[in-house]
C-alpha cells in the first residue's frame, strides 16, 4: 500500500507527525507538502494529492488542513474520490468499511497527533466490506459530474 499525503499551511506539523509514523511502520508514502512556513490553498493541495490516487500511483491519501472540512469538500469534487473528514475512530473505520472511502481528511486544529495516527491506522487497515454497501458506493459514484 502506498499513501499520498499533503496539507495546507495549517497542517504541516500534524502532517510531519503522520509521516514520521509512516517511516516507523515502513509504510510507503509520497509527501506532497506543504512544509512549515509555506502557504497553500487547500483546494489546490487536495487536487494535487488526490490526483495520485485517481492516477493509480497511490492507493489512498491523507489530507490535513485546519478543520479537515475544506480538504474534504475540495477532494469530493474530484471524480473517483470518496473523502471523509474524521475526528473519531468509529467514523474512520466505518467510512472505509461501508463507503470505501479512499481519502482521509483530518483537522490539525481539531485532532491531536496521537488520535490522528490512530485514525490513519484504522483507515488504512479497514477493508471495504462490499456486499450491500457496494450498491450505495455505486450510487455515490453515479452522482459524479451531475
Amino acid at each position: 500500500m502506498k499513501i499520498a499525503i499533503g496539507s495546507d499551511h495549517a497542517g504541516p506539523a500534524l502532517k510531519a507527525e503522520i509521516v514520521q509514523h509512516f517511516i516507523e511502520k515502513g509504510i510507503e508514502y509520497i509527501d506532497l507538502g506543504v512544509m512549515e512556513g509555506e502557504k497553500c490553498d487547500y483546494p489546490d493541495k487536495a487536487k494535487e494529492v488526490c490526483d495520485k490516487v485517481t492516477g493509480g500511483e497511490c492507493d489512498m491519501a491523507v489530507l490535513v488542513c485546519g478543520t479537515g472540512i475544506g480538504m474534504s469538500m475540495s477532494a469530493n469534487k474530484l471524480k473517483g474520490i470518496r473523502a471523509a473528514c474524521c475526528s473519531d475512530y468509529f467514523s474512520a473505520k466505518y467510512t472505509r468499511a461501508h463507503n470505501d472511502a479512499n481519502v482521509l481528511c483530518i483537522g490539525a486544529r481539531v485532532v491531536g497527533a496521537g488520535l490522528a495516527i490512530e485514525l490513519v491506522d484504522v483507515f488504512m487497515n479497514t477493508p471495504f466490506e462490499g456486499g450491500r454497501h457496494q450498491r450505495r458506493v455505486d450510487k455515490i459514484t453515479g452522482l459524479e459530474g451531475q
